[in-house]
Order: structure tokens, then C-alpha cells, then sequence
């Protein structure tokens, strides 16, 4: 395990009615943007609570940010924040609004062209607008970490950044909130997370056991509530279960001084970009074959993960690895999201197209260890067809 610095400034308020923490946390004289997506928020009752918790405090309100948050929508925000003068963002919602809140904060008082945040990873932000954060769907762990993706639709480009600027200064997780999800979030919030743990977890050895243990526990939790909480949305213990493993898989700590890899995500971008398929349902294409073609270079931590996550320690070692791969297929699939490209009516030509794209951004090396390149990407790809 190498050296590490562990931080995480969020303040979690976790549980049913915790909206109500929303009157303790702002300033009485918080300008406020409230930024939202669709208006579920107003039919489930969420705004209600948070408008009431707001009490008297300036608010403006900023609707329609898309699933994977489009910079163009955004920065109709971030111009709307500089005409009222306002100085805090309230995301209410899942974690494309919670992403698209955190390029808003970082945007508002950046000197250059607010693209340039995307274009280099966040390197350059300085200073930030505070943001509290109200979740209303598990998934992305945007709630307790520094990081954003967004996407520029008219540019068929999907980045990241990230920055300690933009941690939620503090964020409410009532699990109750997400009951009315329809199964596809639902299900989406599910393979989202375990990729995410996966990411940070099925690389090589580090001799951290602690964060293996985590990891690992998170993953079983995963695969026991799936089925539980799919079939009774309003099972609180279940569903709360859900919520918190999210927030665990990214708010740092299981990632922390081990090598983490992040490939399965960087194809997946791709995907979303070219072809508009949600981002959790690219990583179920692209992760179980990932680690076909990577099994030798992973071939360790993939027997751990058979052992100790699917119960798979008999047998031959390659039996072993084949079998835990296509478990890690049938969650997904058992889940309902799809890992074939075809699943979604996208040729196998996309892989080239896809190989293509990364070498023009100069990522010829990436993954835990730099072996994976264009070339390898296109076979993972091509594999998923």
C-alpha cells in the first residue's frame, strides 16, 4: 500500500427527513441556485421539503440539466449566477445534477473559457463557489467527492475533471427519496456503482487489505440487495443499503493508496458520447470484456475477487477467472442492463471509431499499469459486439 492522503470535507447527512438539515447548514443571507433536472424533484415531494427548509433565503432556480449534464445547458446557469450574484449551488437530484453543480461553481469566476476546466482534468481551478448537495439518486458518489463528468453535445465530447474545490461542502442522503426511481435508474445507480468499486479494486495486489475487505463487502452488498431492492422500491433497508454502498464506492476511502485504473469508464465515455447510451449501461459492455482481455495482467486479484466476492474457490484457476467474469456478466444482465453492443443497435465498427478517438486525445497508454492502448481498446470492443 503506498503513501496516502485521505481527504474528504463533505459533511453527510444521512436518513429519512433529513432534508430539514438544509435551515442549519446555509447562511441566513445564502443567494442560492437551485439547479434540478426533469421535475421529478416536485413530484415526489422533494422540493417541497427543500423550499420549506430554504425558509426565507434568496433562491433562483435553474431547470432541465440533462442526464450526462451538457456544458451549454450549464453555462445558461453559471450566466445566470453572475447576473443575480449569487454565491452558493444547491444540486437537488442524482448525480448528473450534482456534477453539472460543481462545473457551475468552478465556471462562475474561472478567467478563460469554462472548456478549458474540462479540457485540462480541473488542473487550473483555483476557487469554487460553495455547494450543498440534496441526493435523490445512488450512483455516481458525486455527493462525497471532488470529481465531475460532463458532456459537450455539440462536440460529441464527454469529460471529467476534478477538484478539492468543488467537494460538497456538506450533502443530504435521505434514502426514502429515491422510492419513486423508475427500475431503469434504479438499475442504472446499481451497475454504476459496482464498476466503481471495480475500478479501484480488481488491479493488482497492494498489500491493503483494508481496502480489499471494504471493497469486497461493498460488492457482496451490492449483489444481495440488487435483486431486493428492484423488486420492493420501498423497502427502506434495502434501498438505504443501496444508497450508502454509492456514496462508500467514491468518496475515496476504498481508493485510497491503491492503483486504481478507471479504463472501463474512459471506453465507456466514448460510447456515451457517439452513441447517447446511458453511462452505467456502457459499463456493463465494456467491463466484463475488459477482463477477459486483461485476466493475465489481472490474473490475481481476479482469483481474489472469485473467492471472496462470488464464492468461487474450487476447481482449476483458469475455471476459476471464466467463471467469475461471467458472473460479473450476469449482474449486470440480471439487473437489466445489457453488455453487447448490439443490445443497442451499434455496430462493431464503432470499436474502430472509438480507438480512433482516444489516440486523438493522446491517450495511447492508460489503465492501472499504462498497458492498455487504441489497439487494445478496439479488441475489448470488437469482443462486446
Amino acid at each position: 500500500m503506498e503513501n496516502f492522503t485521505f481527504h474528504n470535507p463533505t459533511r453527510l447527512h444521512f436518513g429519512q427527513g433529513q432534508i430539514k438539515q438544509l435551515s442549519q447548514e446555509f447562511p441566513a443571507e445564502a443567494r442560492i441556485l437551485l439547479l434540478a433536472g426533469g421535475g421529478s424533484i416536485k413530484a415526489n415531494g422533494v422540493y417541497d421539503q427543500v423550499k420549506t427548509a430554504l425558509g426565507n433565503r434568496t433562491v433562483q432556480e435553474f431547470w432541465g440539466v440533462e442526464a450526462n449534464p451538457d456544458f451549454d445547458t450549464l453555462m445558461r446557469a453559471v450566466e445566470l449566477v453572475r447576473r443575480e450574484k449569487l454565491d452558493w449551488i444547491l444540486p437537488v437530484g442524482g448525480g448528473s445534477v450534482l456534477d453539472g453543480a460543481k462545473f457551475v461553481a468552478a465556471a462562475v469566476d474561472y478567467p478563460r473559457d469554462p472548456w478549458q476546466i474540462l479540457v485540462t482534468n480541473g488542473s487550473d481551478v483555483t476557487s469554487a463557489l460553495p455547494i450543498g448537495a440534496v441526493l435523490t439518486l445512488p450512483a455516481t458518489g458525486s455527493e462525497a467527492n471532488g470529481a465531475s463528468v460532463i458532456s459537450r453535445r455539440a462536440l460529441k465530447e464527454k469529460l471529467h475533471f476534478i477538484s478539492t474545490h468543488v467537494y460538497p461542502r456538506f450533502s443530504v442522503i435521505d434514502p426514502a427519496t429515491t422510492f419513486s426511481l423508475p427500475p431503469r435508474q434504479i438499475a442504472n445507480g446499481l451497475g454504476d456503482t459496482f464498476c466503481h468499486i471495480m475500478e479501484q479494486y480488481l488491479t493488482y495486489p497492494a498489500e491493503a487489505a483494508v481496502q480489499d475487505r471494504f471493497a469486497e463487502g461493498l460488492l457482496r452488498t451490492l449483489i444481495e440487495v440488487a435483486p431486493q431492492t428492484m423488486a420492493n422500491p420501498t423497502d427502506y433497508a434495502a434501498r438505504a443499503n443501496l444508497v450508502w454502498a454509492a456514496t462508500c464506492a467514491l468518496n475515496g476511502l476504498i481508493g485510497a493508496g491503491v492503483p486504481q485504473d478507471w479504463a472501463t469508464h474512459t471506453i465507456g465515455h466514448e460510447l456515451t458520447a457517439l452513441h447517447g447510451i446511458d453511462h452505467a449501461r456502457t459499463l456493463a459492455i465494456v467491463l466484463p470484456n475488459l477482463l477477459q482481455l486483461e485476466r493475465a495482467n489481472r490474473r490475481a486479484k481476479l482469483l481474489q475477487y472469485a473467492a471472496r466476492v462470488w464464492d468461487l474457490r474450487d476447481g482449476p484457476e483458469e475455471a476459476r477467472i471464466d467463471a467469475a467474469i461471467a458472473q460479473t456478466r450476469a449482474f449486470y444482465e440480471t439487473i437489466g442492463l445489457k453488455t453487447r453492443l448490439q443490445d443497442y443497435h451499434v455496430p462493431a465498427s464503432t470499436a474502430t471509431d472509438v480507438a480512433r478517438r482516444l489516440t486523438a486525445r493522446g491517450l495511447n497508454s492508460f489503465g492501472d499499469r499504462n498497458q492498455l492502448t487504441p489497439a487494445k481498446v478496439e479488441q475489448i470492443l470488437r469482443a462486446a459486439a
